[in-house]
């Protein structure tokens, strides 16, 4: 066995005979022939679901589906003390929202169930069990106070901390009576010998030399919970996963994990590491950053169309970068051999940009302007509730012609009920100083525009009403067109600014705008 255990742990170091011991192919970044892709999004519950985990779920749901594979939600709740309430649910829930739904999950099911690593303990067990057996594994009866003062040690010593592996050596009959005291001891795996090289398909080949720098890592601890290094090698193996799209921080406990992998007897999946998501800066993306969870962006009106574009536009993995692209042209040009080896800085100042695309999109296709009506008419309610002096603008032919007037102008839904566009929803109240003191020929420039809107063409487009209003203003001795024009925004609207005075008309309507009109030579 120990022989065995020896050819296991120390392979050929060309990189030919390790690719084709390890299963790798150095021409393909593909899949291999009659091997179904499946390929998995682990996150811990410790948080709720964020930037930086939406856009490795996405990498790997993309490269799934471009292949006809499956995309796998897999939770890694082993850390039991930092589990967050509800943090699993919205995990599930914002990659639904965002539109990249797993195939198999905690909720979903399917064949390589359960999906959560608390339920899956036995398979755990089992391998350790199996490792103990080859030798490839130990028990470790050290305290936790015997650690942590190793750890202090070497920190003074301004030395990294390890396990000097102290129980690795003890004999069959010293471990026997410590069972006997201690009959549920850690299990740390042997790490021995020269970590084999791996062809990762972002960072090219690699090699870390684990038992150099560490000391034997801890696979399953005392409460019978795995580590991440034996769960994630122990459910990859289960779950039948081809490809591992992961972020470029675990780069260095691959070669541990492919030590697992050898020991057990299993083959590995093909490894793809992530280079990391930042901020513009360069500084790390934080969870103490509110405004980077999904939670966030979807309460604020940001699609997830836009959101997908713009972290996949900072980084790599395409032929080029362009703004606007659809879930499914990201399928279409994904290209996993593209993904290069350096981060990617996100610039969230941008989202606006990109949702403004995204917005426009969904307006110009009729099913979803549809669903855009209905979610305006909700934010109106919301927003302005019984201050609707008339709940006609709620009408969806009203509602539908404010959405597609304002197209391109706005960046989210939610900018329409913002104070800017309130006298879309609800009338304005201004006095007849406040005109005045725009114009002294407030009734002739009302009764004018009245006189306009009476005549034959009532049904007067923004480009005719543009023409008219000028013609009406050419027509009133002393009084500039600009001051029209200021005039009328301020008694449609009550704003100094805003969109153009004949769109205000349009979106208002004939009706509307005559009674505020009216109002101008009442006030």
């Amino acid at each position: 066995m120990a022989v065995l255990l020896k050819r296991l742990l120390h392979p050929g170091s060309s990189p030919a005979a390790l690719g084709r011991l390890m299963g790798r192919r150095e021409a393909s970044l593909g899949t291999d022939p009659g091997v179904a892709v499946r390929v998995r999004f682990a996150p811990s519950p410790t948080g709720f679901l964020h930037l930086g985990g939406l856009r490795t779920a996405l990498y790997n749901y993309i490269f799934a589906k471009k292949h006809q594979g499956s995309f796998i939600l897999r939770l890694e709740d082993t850390d039991q003390t930092r589990i967050v309430p509800g943090a699993a649910e919205n995990i599930e829930d914002m990659l639904e929202w965002a539109g990249v739904p797993p195939d198999e999950s905690p909720r979903r099911g399917g064949p390589a169930g359960p999906y959560i690593q608390s339920q899956r303990l036995a398979l755990y067990a089992q391998a350790a069990e199996a490792l103990l057996k080859s030798g490839a594994a130990y028990p470790c009866f050290c305290s936790p106070q015997r650690l942590e003062l190793l750890k202090k040690e070497a920190l003074r010593n301004r030395q990294t901390p390890r396990y000097d592996n102290r129980c690795r050596s003890l004999s069959q009959a010293q471990v026997a009576q410590k069972l006997a005291m201690d009959p549920k001891p850690a299990i740390r795996f042997r790490l021995e010998g020269e970590a084999p090289a791996f062809q990762d398909l972002v960072y090219g080949w690699n090699r870390h030399e684990v038992a150099s720098v560490e000391g034997d890592p801890v696979i399953l601890k005392s409460d019978g919970f795995p580590t991440y290094h034996l769960a994630c090698v122990v459910d990859d193996h289960h779950m039948g996963i081809s490809h591992v799209l992961r972020g470029s921080e675990w780069l260095v406990s691959t070669s541990k994990h492919l030590l697992l992998y050898q020991a057990l007897g299993w083959q590995p999946p093909h490894f793809a590491h992530l280079p990391l998501l930042l901020n513009r800066d360069g500084s790390k993306l934080s969870k103490r950053q509110g405004d980077i969870f999904l939670e966030h962006f979807a309460a604020t009106g940001f699609l997830p169309d836009a959101l997908l574009d713009i972290i996949t536009n900072c980084g790599s993995g395409f032929a080029e970068n362009q703004m606007g692209r659809t879930l499914p042209e990201l399928i279409t040009q994904f290209d996993l051999s593209r993904v290069t080896c350096h981060s990617a800085l996100l610039d969230l100042e941008k989202l606006p940009e990109f949702n403004r695309l995204h917005l426009r999109r969904l307006v110009g296709d009729k099913t979803q302007r549809c669903q855009l009506v209905g979610q305006l008419q909700v934010l109106v309610e919301e927003a302005f509730g019984s201050q609707l002096q008339d709940r006609g603008v709620l009408d969806p032919t009203y509602v539908e012609r404010i959405i597609l007037l304002r197209q391109g102008h706005i960046c989210r839904l939610q900018d329409l009920v913002s104070p800017a566009y309130s006298y879309l929803w609800t009338r304005p109240v201004v006095g007849r100083a406040q005109l005045g003191a725009i114009s002294e020929k407030v009734d002739i420039i009302a009764k004018h525009v009245l006189g306009l809107l009476e005549g034959p063409g009532t049904n007067l487009t923004q480009d005719v009403l543009n023409g008219e209003l000028k013609k009406l203003s050419d027509g009133l001795e002393g009084i500039k067109h600009s001051n029209v024009m200021k005039l009328l925004r301020v008694a449609l609207s009550g704003q100094q600014q805003g969109p153009p005075v004949a769109e205000m008309m349009v979106s208002l309507g004939p009706k509307e705008v005559r009674e505020r009109i009216q109002k101008m030579l009442c006030s």
